[in-house]
């Protein structure tokens, strides 16, 4: 692939998400260190890739030696295909039976656990005379979706018997990764079930995500889901690891300052005076970001942002579009100088954690908000 340097920002804003599939590159090797070469990997890209952008981002994924995507829903795998991805693709989520034969025509393969979707595949597999292509999900302790793990040798069974279904893997989900004692005792569930599994070979066997990977021995099986780690970003352990991958943040948040003004003393700054300056003179910085474009209004007056490799913080009510930073005591600052919310700025770095923290949320939830309006600059800087 080529070596693209610089971003090209030809954008009609002067904000934007800047994702560098470089990193995406770097994180996919740093692991599969994790993992064995006859595993399998799945790069899990729902919610547009995490906010990173799905079309672009798979792309990369699969140039980098992933084996199957994973999505939410059939919508998201059709948009994939659409995009031209060819690569195998499994819906993680429920799908309702009416769009079974959607997905099957798209040759996306999807989860089932009730006798309704064995029903919805029959069906489809008469109008279409394909077999729908499906991996049985287990409820071992997440609670969500999936057939007890009690109940599911019958299941399987049941699917691997029924005329027009292509049984290709079985999988659970781990509710608690960051939790040892909780993870061990799902393992220990989806151990027992595997050992009642007839041709077990037969079927792909997957449980690990990024945090399985990374923090446990002896439970990747036959494919591992990484979802958070492909985009540089580390899920929350509890315990130590032997050893941990060198993830690098895939996405920046970066926006152009559009106006700067010096206000006086005792001077309030957006909407309800939530920051009043104390200085003489206040020299105040304007960039198009708001909270409509998914940053958080309660990160008002309690972030920073970088400019030529310096701090400045954040002041003032966060508002729909816009927000302010204190840029007094800097040279140089001109309107149309880049201000980075998030990512590196010569050598100073703006963590996603860092914003996560500060609300005590997860760091996906950062990067899915920042999807909303944003566009997105892709780069190869590493």
């Amino acid at each position: 692939m080529s070596k693209l340097r610089r971003p090209i920002v030809q954008t009609r804003r002067d904000a934007w998400v800047e994702v560098d599939l470089g990193k995406v590159e770097h994180n996919i090797k740093e692991l599969k260190r994790f993992t064995s070469s006859k595993t399998r990997f799945m790069a899990v890209v729902k919610a547009d890739a995490y906010g990173h952008g799905s079309d672009m981002a798979a792309s990369t994924l699969i140039a980098s030696g992933v084996d199957v995507l994973g999505v939410a829903s059939v919508d998201e795998g059709i948009q994939l295909r659409d995009a031209g991805i060819t690569a195998p693709i499994l819906v993680l989520g429920a799908t309702p039976g009416w769009a079974f034969v959607s997905a099957v025509e798209k040759d996306i393969q999807l989860s089932i656990f009730t006798q309704d979707h064995i029903n919805s595949c029959i069906h489809a597999y008469k109008r279409l005379n394909i077999k729908p292509a499906v991996h049985i999900k287990v409820d071992t302790g997440m609670h969500r979706i999936g057939i007890p793990y009690d109940k599911a040798p019958e299941y399987i069974n049941a699917v691997s018997e029924a005329d027009g279904v292509e049984l290709k893997g079985i999988f659970s989900h781990l509710a608690c990764a960051e939790n040892r004692e909780v993870t061990l005792q799902q393992k220990k569930y989806w151990d027992c079930l595997i050992k009642q599994i007839q041709n077990r070979d037969n079927y792909i066997l997957h449980l690990a995500n990024t945090a399985g990977m990374i923090g446990y021995d002896h439970i990747n099986y036959d494919m591992v889901r990484a979802g958070i780690g492909i985009y540089g970003l580390y899920p929350d352990l509890q315990h130590e690891t032997p050893q941990k991958p060198d993830l690098k943040q895939v996405m920046s948040l970066k926006g152009r300052i559009t106006y700067i003004k010096e206000v006086p003393e005792n001077s309030g700054i957006s909407y309800g005076y939530s920051y009043i300056t104390a200085q003489a003179t206040t020299k105040i910085a304007t960039i198009p970001v708001g909270y409509a474009d998914g940053v958080p209004r309660n990160l008002s007056n309690n972030i920073y942002g970088l400019i030529k490799g310096q701090k400045i913080k954040q002041v003032g009510t966060i508002t729909m579009d816009q927000m302010m930073f204190d840029v007094s005591g800097l040279d140089n600052v001109n309107t149309g100088d880049i201000i980075t919310l998030l990512g590196n700025d010569n050598g100073e770095f703006i963590s996603i954690d860092d914003w996560a923290n500060k609300l005590n949320t997860i760091n996906y939830e950062i990067t899915c908000r920042l999807r909303v309006r944003l566009p997105r600059v892709y780069t190869r800087n590493s």
